[in-house]
């Protein structure tokens, strides 16, 4: 039966569902620093500004922090207090920061955001903490997932995928040596895959091979809804049938940034977090050298490092290793 695991880290919350030893799904919390308005918070907040005749406008919560209003009622004037439920967090892209969504809870009670181990065991599949220490998170090649995550490469049999988010969507482009029509098949086995992998939702946008007969078309259409019956609870939203250039558009409900859009945005700061589990995991008794590149030492906070002292009762020491790739950072431990 699959099962949440779920490692309480330092900067992060992480969990994966694990199904006959394979990695199903996973989630990647930042707490607070991937903002203060997260899904299921709700707290009053002000208009601050909504447009003549429409029902969006943007309110301004205790903390400064704004949002996207959706189903304004009418005596919602700018300047008017009201109960919102944050439906979605704010999703970083190059360049520039997408809002947060919101909408009126009228009767609700303000409540925080919760975290992630309350909302996983909101759902219908068991959930278990675990220690850092414990080893399922690398028997089932958590380390891979990351990289994947980090680069938006996934190969797959006789191919391979692109991951790339953009301000509209995420795109998958679809790539290797196959026949087209067979490389589209053995394609949407994977595509389904890294859904849930991921954690991609919203709109994503999937460039197959171009496929001229209509019936290769049908076939990967029926491929694609084969491969989603299979994404864990089952893979919810809309999507379109291959049009003639080999495009293919799923569109499901958003509330947070996929693994691939949080960790590729920020590196250095994914870098951090991941330096940090391997520390925690050192065995080998002594002092913790943390080995990182330069950029991986600025997004360390100091508050983080002394976490790391509490949770392993050793001393902390940095080195810095400009030519080594953020990703690749390294703890060891030191003789005494």
């Amino acid at each position: 039966m699959a099962e949440w695991l779920v490692e309480a880290g330092i900067g992060e919350d992480r969990a994966i569902l694990l199904d006959r030893g394979e990695i199903r799904a996973a989630r990647i919390d930042w707490g607070d620093a991937a903002g203060t308005l997260r899904p299921g918070l709700v707290a009053q907040a002000q208009i601050v500004a909504r447009a003549a005749s429409s029902r969006r406008g943007t309110a301004r919560f205790a903390d400064g922090a704004q949002a996207l209003v959706d189903a304004l009622p009418p005596e919602a004037t700018e300047g008017s207090h009201l109960m919102l439920r944050v439906t979605r967090a704010a999703i970083a892209e190059r360049g520039r920061t997408k809002l947060p969504h919101a909408r009126p809870a009228p009767r609700d009670t303000p409540r925080p955001a919760p975290g992630l181990l309350d909302t996983l065991r909101a759902g219908t599949d068991p959930v278990r903490l675990l220690p850092v220490t414990d080893r399922a998170f690398d028997d089932a090649d958590w380390d891979e997932l990351v990289e994947q995550a980090l680069t938006g490469e996934i190969a797959f049999t006789g191919g391979s995928l692109t991951i790339s988010p953009t301000p509209a969507m995420t795109l998958v482009d679809v790539d290797g040596t196959l026949p087209p029509r067979q490389l589209a098949l053995a394609a949407a086995p994977a595509i389904a895959a890294a859904l849930g992998r991921l954690d991609l939702g919203g709109s994503v946008g999937i460039d197959f091979p171009s496929l001229a007969e209509k019936r290769d078309r049908h076939a990967v259409d029926e491929a694609i809804a084969a491969a989603l019956a299979q994404v864990p609870d089952g893979w919810r939203g809309e999507r379109t049938a291959m049009n003639g250039f080999g495009f293919v558009q799923l569109v499901s409900r958003l509330e947070r940034p996929s693994l691939v859009a949080l960790l590729a945005r920020r590196p250095a700061a994914a870098a951090a977090r991941m330096l940090l589990r391997k520390a925690e995991r050192v065995a080998e008794p002594g002092r913790l050298l943390l080995t990182a590149h330069p950029a991986v030492i600025r997004a360390t906070p100091a508050h983080w490092i002394d976490e790391l002292a509490r949770r392993t009762g050793r001393l902390i020491e940095w080195r810095e290793q400009p030519g080594l790739a953020p990703a690749a950072a390294f703890a060891q431990a030191l003789a005494t």
